[in-house]
């Protein structure tokens, strides 16, 4: 089983250029309580190195391009975000690494809930540990 979905986009445009519209209950799979982008990335720096407890994400490349690695703690898969009409989705407990971060890069984020710290796992071995009993 892939770790990876993807969410395609309807993109709407003519001679004028191309417009994706995101709406509230339609492809997301999930209520959007937050959106952040992640723009300057500085060459060489790589960013994520976590997983969530109950958050879900969609990760969008509107600009230029990354790698993202994601892991269940059992499986590890990588893709390149390089499509502003393609989205993928980061479900709960779902590492997520992103390394490669091309020049003017901005990835935009839509979250199924606001921040909040506790629902952050930033060690590795412990996100294994959590996954395992998680799987049973």
């Amino acid at each position: 089983m892939s770790l990876v979905r993807w969410i395609d986009f309807q993109v709407l445009g003519d001679h004028r250029g191309s417009l994706v519209a995101i709406e509230h209950g339609k492809i997301i799979p999930f209520d959007i309580k937050r959106v952040y982008y992640i723009y300057g990335t500085a060459e060489g720096v790589s960013r994520g190195f976590h997983a969530h407890r109950e958050l879900k994400q969609v990760a969008i490349c509107v600009a230029g391009s990354c790698r993202m690695i994601l892991d269940d703690g059992a499986h590890r898969e990588e893709v390149i975000l390089d499509c502003p009409k393609k989205g993928i989705v980061i479900d709960e407990m779902a590492w997520h690494e992103m390394h490669d971060f091309s020049p003017h890069c901005v990835l935009l984020v839509l979250a199924s809930d606001h921040y909040d710290e506790l629902d952050y796992i930033r060690d590795y071995k412990q996100f294994v540990e959590l996954a395992k009993i998680t799987r049973i």
